[in-house]
This record gives structure tokens, C-alpha cells and sequence, in this order.
């Protein structure tokens, strides 16, 4: 008598449904493919680094006002406290890198619909404590202290 065999595929596997990205993410992956094509092209460094601030501020500019407000403060809090940071985009956010790799970046609350906006760090920062540290801090606003707070960090993270 010959068995029928059943079929190793797991069941549960196809009862689980998978939407996929979201827009917002659809966008951002966009963003970092034209940002891609953009590093690309040809040109002396100081012309790419003009470009790429001219970008970021650019994608400030766009942003709604309290984003705004943030993005245009840390800018100038990071690149004061860091000047050895490069600004560029990053995912269509504003980010700062060194050697062309991120060590911080600023996600707005409106891009991803979040009740609050994002000053994140990447691996390539300098911020280990321990076994376990913070890497992204939410931002509702700005205060004298959290500046104070902000120009430690990224101090810290480029040492």
C-alpha cells in the first residue's frame, strides 16, 4: 500500500498575513536611494559637503514647525559642539557622519506619524556604557538643559 505523504509546509506560516513596508518606510528607502546616487557623482569633496548640507537643510526647511524648530537647533548645536561631523541625509532625515558613516541623526515626528521626534545614535558613536545604554532619545522640545545634555552626548560620541 503506498502512504501519502503530507506536505512539510508549515501551516501557521500562511495564516500570518504580511503587509509589507509602509509608506513612510517606502518613502524613506526612496530618499536613501536618490541620497545613494547623489554621493555617487563625481566632484571634489568640499563641493560634495556643500551639496550634502545644502540637502539637509533644504529637508528642514520642509519640515512642519515644531520638527522644524528641533531639526534647525540641534542642527546648530551638533555642528557647533562636533564641527568634525559632516551633515548630510540620511533615510531623508537629517543625520552626521564622520568619514561618511552616520554617529547621529534627527527623525521628525511627522515623517513615521510619531508623538515625538528622535535624536539617535548609530554603532559608529562612541556612547558605550556598560552593557547596556541608550541610543535614541525622544524630543517633544528643547530646553537650555537638553542642549546641554545633547553637546555631552555628541561630544562623546565623536571622542
Amino acid at each position: 500500500m503506498a502512504e501519502t505523504k503530507k506536505s512539510t509546509k508549515s501551516t501557521t506560516a500562511a495564516d500570518k498575513t504580511y503587509d509589507g513596508f509602509t509608506s513612510e518606510e517606502r518613502a524613506a528607502m526612496k530618499e536613501r536611494a536618490q541620497e545613494l546616487k547623489g554621493a555617487s557623482r563625481r566632484g571634489s569633496r568640499a563641493d560634495k559637503a556643500k551639496a550634502a548640507e545644502d540637502a539637509l537643510l533644504a529637508k528642514i526647511a520642509e519640515m512642519q514647525d515644531q520638527d522644524r524648530t528641533m531639526a534647525e537647533r540641534l542642527h546648530a548645536v551638533i555642528t557647533s559642539s562636533a564641527p568634525i561631523l559632516e551633515p548630510k541625509l540620511w533615510y531623508g532625515m537629517p543625520a552626521y557622519a564622520i568619514d561618511g558613516k552616520v554617529v547621529c541623526f534627527f527623525q521628525s515626528a511627522e515623517k513615521f506619524n510619531s508623538r515625538y521626534a528622535t535624536l539617535g545614535f548609530s554603532d559608529k558613536a562612541n556612547l558605550d556604557d556598560g552593557a547596556m545604554w541608550p541610543a535614541a532619545y525622544a524630543l517633544k522640545e528643547l530646553t537650555a538643559a537638553d542642549e546641554a545634555r545633547i553637546v555631552e552626548l555628541v561630544k562623546k560620541a565623536v571622542s
